[in-house]
C-alpha cells in the first residue's frame, strides 16, 4: 500500500472512531428517526431524490469505467484532443476533418447537432422516446460504445478522477472497477480467430502462461502510471484534496464473450494472472451481450475457462454477468440455465441475474445462492433501458424472498444516464424498499466487495457486529481487527457515516412535529 493510500486509510478509520463515538451499532433513536424522515419523503421524488443523495450507500460492485463518464465528459476531451465527428454526425472519429466537424465547432455553433451526437453516445434519446431511427435501448446502449471509443484512449486518469467523484458525491466510498490495463488489450487482440475446444484448453493455458510474464510487468507499471496521475488530479495527500481521494478503488479483470474463444480465452487467462500478482486487481468478470451469437454458442466453453483457471489461481475472486436477458429478446430456450451454469462455474455473485424466473431450476439455484451467500449485482437502470424490465418484472423481490444478497450498482452510468442515488431512487419508487432495507443493502455492497478482510459483522448478520467488536469499535481488541483490515475498516467507515448522517435529520423531524 503507497503511503497516500496508507495515510486516507488510517484517517478514515480515526473518523469512524470519532464520529460513532466508538458505538458498535446504530443509534437505534437516530436510525427511527431517519425512518420517520424517509417515509415521509418517499412519496415525492424530488424529496426523496434529497434525501438518498445524501445518505451513505457503501460500495459500487458492477461499475463498468468505460461507461460511466457522461458523453458529454467524453466530447469534452476529444474537443480538447481536436477529435472530429464523422459524416453521419452520430460518431467520433480521428483527425483530420473539415474544420466545422470537429468536436470542438459543433460543441461551439451547432448545438442542436451536438445534442443529436449526445443521443448517439448514450441511451438519453431513448429514454426520452425521442429516438430518430426507433433504435432499441438494447441496440442504443451497446452500440453507444463503439461510438465514443476514440475518446476513451485519450485519458485513462481523467476518466477514473469522474469515477471516483461520482462515487463521493453520491455517498459512494467504495469501488469496484471493471477496467483492464491497455496491454492487456493488446495481448488479447494478438490471440488470433482460430478454433478453441474445452479438450484444448488445458494445452492452450500451459502456453501461454510461459509467456505472459512481460505483458503482466507492464500491466502493473501502466496501472501504476495511471493511479498516479489519477491520485495527482485529485490532489490526494494535499490540504486541497478532493473529496473523492477517500473513495477506496479496487479493480476487476474481465473477459468480452463475444470475441472468438481463442481471444476469450486470452482475456481470461490475463485478468486471473494480473489479478494474481496485483493486489489491487480482485477478481475477474466476463461482460459484453449475453445474447450475443457468439456468447450464447460459447457460453459452455466460457464456463470450462472460468473453471480451470480457477483451479490455477484459486485466491482469484469470481464474479460473472448472467441472466442478463429477457423474453423476447433472445428465445426461452436462451434463458433456461446461465445463471445456473455461472454459480456451478464458481461464481460468487451474479451480474445482472435479471432472467433467473425463466431458468429450469430457478428455486434451486436461488437456493444455493442464498446457502453459499452468492450475492446478485441489481442494476435497475440499465435492465429498464436495456431489457425493459422493470417493476413487478423484475426479480430484486424474488432474490430477496429467496434470500439472496442484493446489493445495487450503476453498471454504465453515464450511458445510461443515471447514478447510484438514482438506482437508490428506484429501489424506493419502483420496488418499495423502506429505509433500513436500503440500510442493509448499502451494507451488503461491503460485505460482499471482494476487498480482502475478514468481516465486521457476524454470521452474515448485516448490523451485529463479531464478539470483538460487540461493545463499541473503540476497544483494542475490535481496533486490532479493523487495522489492516480492508473489509471491515470500510465496514466500520460506513457506520459511522450513518450515524453521521441519521444525527444530521434530526432537525427535519422536529420541524416535523411542531
Amino acid at each position: 500500500m503507497s503511503l497516500i493510500r496508507r495515510i486516507l486509510a488510517r484517517a478514515a478509520l480515526a473518523a469512524a472512531f470519532a464520529v460513532a463515538g466508538g458505538a458498535a451499532h446504530a443509534d437505534a433513536a437516530s436510525e427511527k428517526a431517519a425512518a420517520a424522515v424517509f417515509n415521509d419523503v418517499a412519496g415525492n421524488a424530488a424529496s426523496l431524490r434529497a434525501f438518498l443523495q445524501a445518505m451513505p450507500k457503501g460500495g459500487d460492485l458492477h461499475n463498468h469505467l468505460g461507461g460511466t463518464p457522461y458523453a458529454e465528459d467524453y466530447l469534452g476531451r476529444a474537443a480538447e484532443a481536436g477529435m472530429c465527428v464523422d459524416a453521419s454526425g452520430l460518431r467520433l472519429a480521428q483527425p483530420p476533418c473539415p474544420a466545422e466537424r470537429t468536436v470542438g465547432a459543433l460543441a461551439e455553433r451547432q448545438p442542436f447537432a451536438f445534442a443529436r451526437l449526445v443521443d448517439s453516445l448514450s441511451t438519453r434519446g431513448v429514454q426520452q422516446g425521442v429516438g430518430a431511427d426507433a433504435v432499441s435501448g438494447h441496440g442504443q446502449f451497446f452500440s453507444s460504445f463503439e461510438k465514443f471509443g476514440p475518446a476513451y484512449q485519450l485519458d485513462g486518469p481523467l476518466w477514473q478522477v469522474i469515477a471516483r467523484k461520482s462515487a463521493a458525491r453520491d455517498n459512494v466510498s467504495y469501488l469496484e472497477l471493471m477496467h483492464m490495463p491497455p496491454v492487456v488489450g493488446e495481448y488479447i487482440r494478438g490471440g488470433g480467430t482460430g478454433p478453441l475446444t474445452e479438450v484444448d484448453l488445458s494445452q492452450v493455458l500451459e502456453r501461454e502462461s510461459a509467456a505472459l510474464g512481460p505483458v503482466l510487468d507492464t500491466a502493473v507499471a501502466e496501472l501504476d502510471r495511471e493511479e498516479a496521475a489519477t491520485l495527482k488530479l485529485m490532489r490526494c495527500g494535499t490540504d486541497a484534496a478532493d473529496a473523492a481521494c477517500s473513495v477506496t478503488v479496487r479493480y476487476l479483470g474481465f473477459a468480452l464473450r463475444g470475441l472468438p474463444p481463442v481471444q476469450v480465452f486470452r482475456s481470461l487467462i490475463g485478468g486471473f494472472a494480473l489479478a494474481d500478482r496485483d493486489p489491487r486487481v480482485l477478481g475477474v468478470n466476463i461482460v459484453m451481450p449475453e445474447d450475443d451469437p457468439v456468447a450464447l454458442r460459447d457460453y459452455r466453453l466460457h464456463m470450462a475457462m472460468y473453471r480451470l483457471l480457477k483451479a490455477k489461481y484459486p485466491k482469484v475472486r469470481l464474479t460473472m454477468h448472467a441472466g442478463e436477458m429477457a423474453l423476447g429478446l433472445v428465445p426461452p430456450e436462451a434463458l433456461r440455465d446461465h445463471i445456473a451454469q455461472a454459480v456451478a462455474a464458481g461464481a460468487e455473485r451474479i451480474g445482472h441475474g435479471t432472467d433467473i424466473a425463466y431458468e429450469d431450476a430457478a428455486l434451486q439455484t436461488m437456493a444455493t445462492m442464498a446457502a453459499k451467500g452468492i450475492a446478485v449485482e441489481v442494476n435497475l437502470t440499465s435492465n429498464a433501458v436495456i431489457l425493459g424490465v422493470s417493476g413487478g418484472e423484475h426479480p430484486i423481490q424474488l432474490y430477496r424472498r429467496m434470500g439472496v444478497p442484493v446489493v445495487l450498482s450503476t453498471d454504465d452510468m453515464g450511458v445510461l444516464r443515471s447514478d447510484m442515488t438514482n438506482e437508490y431512487r428506484r429501489a424506493v419508487m419502483e420496488q418499495g424498499l423502506t429505509y433500513l432495507e436500503l440500510k442493509q443493502l448499502a451494507r451488503a455492497s461491503l460485505e460482499h466487495a471482494f476487498v480482502p478482510g475478514a468481516s465486521l459483522w457476524r454470521d452474515r448478520s448485516l448490523g451485529t457486529p463479531v464478539a470483538v467488536c460487540a461493545r463499541s469499535l473503540a476497544d483494542a481488541a475490535c481496533r486490532s481487527l479493523l487495522d489492516g483490515n480492508d473489509k471491515a475498516r470500510l465496514q466500520a467507515d460506513l457506520e459511522a457515516r450513518f450515524d453521521r448522517f441519521e444525527h444530521s435529520l434530526a432537525p427535519f423531524l422536529h420541524n416535523r412535529n411542531s
